[in-house]
């Protein structure tokens, strides 16, 4: 594929990087959207998810270079490339950071958590299809190897940035599990905007968008390669897949919870009125 979208000279412009920024523009876009029919200040849905992009961006490049400051003081010119590297330790920090931003700027102006969850949901799988879709361009998040598939599915990658930059092996057909991936995440976003035409309680949407993602991201997983990933002994599940697993249960669990919770306050409030 194609991991630099344009260069003119020693100027570079990686294809991840910018289908990202896409993405994120998008979302935020769709935060304003979705922060009216929440009930929610557009001005704060877009504070949050700006400051959730920067969070998880210095954090996952802080922990890069942190990582590897030793080769960085022998070889300060690496810096300029810290940008280009993907890594699935560099992502989860990234959404641990973005997620502790939103926590603490929802404390700050004393923000229903519910209320933000159901507004970011949408905007959020928006913004990681486009992800993938940066991911898949670059060659970071490969498939495995796919000797077996057609050619009209698998995906060959040949730039030797891919490999320098995400480790992507070369010559090799991958399935290009990054398109599956952003497919499902544009048909979440498109469902969760859809929610809003529906009857529903506070906190619905954001269990949905928990139960798709943890579903989303252990189906994907199956098609990823494994490596640097953390696979469980004997090989049978990834750490990605867990934490799938771990998201459905816990959407699953706040559905349950707050729809229950709705249903006891609705009936306390009918009792009072009586």
């Amino acid at each position: 594929m194609h991991p630099v979208l344009l260069q003119l000279g020693s100027f570079v412009i990686p294809s991840y990087g910018a289908v990202a920024a896409v993405g994120v523009l998008l979302a935020l876009a769709l935060a304003q959207f979705t922060a009216k029919h929440t009930g929610l200040d557009p001005r704060h849905a877009w504070n949050m998810l700006v400051l959730a992009v920067f969070a998880s961006i210095a954090a996952s490049r802080l922990t890069l270079i942190v990582l590897n400051l030793s080769d960085l003081r022998r070889h300060p010119a690496w810096l300029l490339s810290v940008a280009m590297v993907h890594h699935p330790l560099l992502a989860c920090i990234g959404i641990l950071a973005s997620l502790l931003a939103v926590f603490l700027y929802a404390r700050w102006v004393k923000l229903p958590l519910r209320t933000i969850a159901d507004c970011l949901a949408a905007p959020i799988a928006l913004g990681s299809a486009f992800e993938q879709l940066g991911a898949l361009l670059a060659g970071s998040d490969f498939g495995c190897d796919s000797q077996s598939t057609s050619s009209f599915f698998a995906i060959t990658y040949t730039s030797p940035l891919a490999a320098r930059w995400s480790g992507t092996p070369l010559g090799v057909p991958l399935y290009p599990v990054q398109a599956y991936a952003a497919m499902g995440y544009l048909l979440l976003a498109t469902l969760l905007i859809a929610a809003f035409r529906v009857s529903r309680r506070s906190g619905d949407i954001a269990g949905v968008w928990l139960m798709g993602t943890g579903a989303l991201l252990f189906l994907t997983e199956i098609f990823r390669d494994w490596e640097g990933r953390g696979v469980l002994p004997g090989g049978s599940i990834d750490a990605p897949q867990l934490v799938g697993l771990g998201l459905v249960l816990a959407g699953g669990c706040a559905l349950l919870t707050w729809r229950n919770r709705s249903l006891v306050n609705d009936a306390a409030s009918k009792e009072t009125h009586v």
